[in-house]
């Protein structure tokens, strides 16, 4: 044995030593002080845990939030690869209570295209005309979009990709309630989320700046303003960004102390009560001539009773409501608040819209929903139950390369999507990333036409609560529209937006991702 061999065996082993003297003497962990050494590969597995879990432990489908299947269909979506699965479903679908089961139609009206490959991936705009009321009203040209992210909960390069990703596939950006940065401007359409901490639009004070507000919606490409209420991760508690994610650069970007505990209010300080918010509601909209809505997790209902009463009553109102399901959220939240506080997404929606309907309010208000959408099965039963759009969120982080590390909170992301750490932001390339979020984003769009015309329709936003059953077990299952007690029409745009969209669906078949001519003069 060569001398260095015998140097490097010593300090190996006087490098074990120390670690067992210290085990040995330390109180705060009794397994180290049993085990000394040893008792460290606890840890390590513990630190591993979901990594070992989606490549060795878990099945295709036991693996939370989202399964190893779904996963695989995002990456292969977003890498342009297969996407099939072989030999049948793995599901138990007969045992399953709660599964859905889209039901297809022998003869529909739809007529599936003559060149399978065209597709509308390129573009399935909104059903419905977004803020028909305001002077900056327009059709978004994408019934799937990108749901708030701020910048902050994910890294710059992250956002980056995102908002290219939007340009290539023609989606709106939202930019979550952390502010609107330079990330943000690079060639994305962009829904501005207001936040209850007004980030990007607030004054020394922290308080509300009308002015700031029109000045970024006059340098920037937004197309509308969101309030949010509340979010599917953590409703009734304001934004949480760690001090550890708290970088100089998104300090500035926000206006906020580096290296410290970035916590929104719970609620907003502009208004007090609906009736104030809807006061709020139509100033911003007069103020800049976009459409206003809000975003909200759905809980106690009174708020929405009172939203719709007063919408039906005065002529005030949203222009679109965001629902976000319990069981959506990224980032940072208290367990209790993402485990339990909250409907999910298709009761709560349910219940929202059922409101809405009942005081003939739904012909004028874009609805859109959030929490695990970005999956088709999902999404379509979401346009069933009146959705005429889509969020993703957790997808768009899996198609530009999240692995489910679920790290989101500790700024430690393996992939460069969820930290601030230059180290492992630089192995995300936003370039490539973008490419592949935008194919992600089109293969979801092209899945949701494929199963509107197999439902008989042109266009998922034309897809009723019949279309779909949900199983009650082996033997039996019951109607969508009976489940959520549904009536004759609910679900669907009005006549006029719906010939509308049919004539803009089978207008042309679109080629190399151009729109039919006709579709701005279709407002």
């Amino acid at each position: 044995m060569s001398r260095g061999v015998r140097a490097a065996a010593a300090a190996a082993v006087s490098a074990v030593a120390a670690v067992a003297v210290r085990d040995l003497l330390q109180r705060n962990h009794a397994l180290l002080r049993n085990f000394p050494v040893i008792g460290h590969g606890r840890y390590l597995i513990e630190a591993i845990g979901p990594e070992l879990r989606q490549y060795v432990v878990a099945g295709n489908n036991e693996e939370r939030p989202f399964t190893r299947d779904q996963r695989r269909w995002v990456y292969a979506s977003a890498k342009k690869e297969n996407n099939y699965f072989g030999f049948g479903t793995d599901n138990d679908i007969e045992y399953t209570a709660g599964y859905p089961i889209i039901k297809h139609r022998t003869f529909g009206r739809a007529v599936p295209q003559s060149n399978p490959q065209a597709g509308y991936e390129a573009y399935v705009p909104c059903a419905k005309i977004l803020g028909k009321r305001r002077a900056k009203a327009f059709r978004p040209d994408s019934v799937v979009n990108i749901s708030g992210m701020s910048f902050g909960s994910l890294s710059g390069a992250a956002i980056e990709a995102l908002n290219r990703g939007a340009a290539l596939a023609g989606c709106l950006h939202n930019t979550g309630e952390g502010a609107l940065s330079p990330y943000h401007r690079n060639g994305g359409e962009l829904i501005f989320q207001i936040g209850t901490s007004y980030f990007g639009c607030r004054d020394a004070q922290g308080r509300f700046d009308l002015r700031r507000l029109k000045d970024l919606v006059a340098a920037n490409p937004v197309r509308a303003l969101e309030i949010k209420l509340s979010q599917g991760a953590k409703p009734s508690l304001g934004g949480l960004l760690p001090a550890a994610k708290v970088s100089a650069e998104i300090a500035a970007t926000r206006g906020i102390p580096e290296g410290v505990d970035c916590v929104s209010p719970s609620r907003h300080a502009e208004f007090s009560d609906t009736d104030s918010l809807l006061d709020w509601v139509e100033m911003l909209a007069a103020e800049t001539g976009l459409p206003v809505g809000i975003k909200s997790a759905v809980g106690d209902l009174d708020f929405w009773d009172e939203l719709t009463t007063l919408m039906a009553t005065t002529g005030r109102g949203v222009d679109f409501v965001t629902i976000d399901g319990g069981e959506g959220g990224t980032g940072a939240a208290p367990l209790i608040f993402t485990d339990t506080v909250s409907l999910p997404f298709q009761v709560g929606f349910a219940r929202v819209y059922r409101m809405f309907a009942e005081r003939g309010l739904t012909d004028d208000v874009v609805f859109i929903g959030a929490g695990k959408l970005g999956l088709p099965d999902n999404a379509i039963v979401a346009f069933a139950l009146g959705c005429d759009m889509v969020n993703v969120g957790r997808e768009a982080m899996l198609a530009i390369g999240c692995i489910q590390a679920q790290k989101c909170h500790t700024d430690t992301c393996p992939t460069g999507v969820a930290t601030q750490n230059r180290w492992l932001t630089r192995g995300l390339d936003p370039a490539l990333k973008s490419v592949r979020a935008a194919n992600y984003i089109k293969t979801l769009r092209r899945d949701l036409v494929k199963v509107a015309e197999a439902c008989g329709v042109e266009h998922p936003g034309l897809i009723d609560s019949t279309s779909v059953e949900i199983l009650d077990g082996r033997t039996a299952s019951t109607g969508l529209d009976e489940v959520y007690e549904y009536r004759p029409g609910w679900g669907l745009p009005s006549k006029a937006d719906r010939d509308a969209i049919v004539e803009l669906m089978t207008a042309t078949e679109p080629q190399g991702g151009s729109a039919p001519p006709s579709a701005d003069a279709m407002r």
